[in-house]
């Protein structure tokens, strides 16, 4: 079964082109079938991952974090709770 995982992240705004180098620079993970990083906002974004199963994105998780704070000093916290990122992922339920 298909497993998503989506990040919400706000950019602080004198490092967009520092974070949008890092991103074009993350790799496809082992087990991951697509990923995009979407503006949805003047300074906010989510990335987008498909993943084969569960068990690929919790193979890739220690990979992701690195990559992650690569750039964890290119954003904003979004609140004491949830830090810089705002993470959530399951399984895909429907695929059209």
């Amino acid at each position: 079964m298909e497993f998503m995982n989506i990040v919400r992240v706000k950019v602080k705004q004198d490092h967009m082109d520092e974070y949008m180098q890092l991103n074009e620079e993350f790799p496809i993970y082992e087990g991951q079938k697509m990923s995009r990083l979407v503006k949805t906002g003047d300074n906010t974004f989510c990335y987008v991952g498909i993943w084969e199963s569960e068990d690929a994105i919790a193979a890739q998780r220690d990979a992701m974090i690195e990559g992650l704070d690569k750039m964890r000093h290119t954003l904003e916290e979004i609140s004491p709770d949830l830090g810089v990122t705002d993470p959530v992922s399951g399984p895909v339920v429907i695929a059209k």
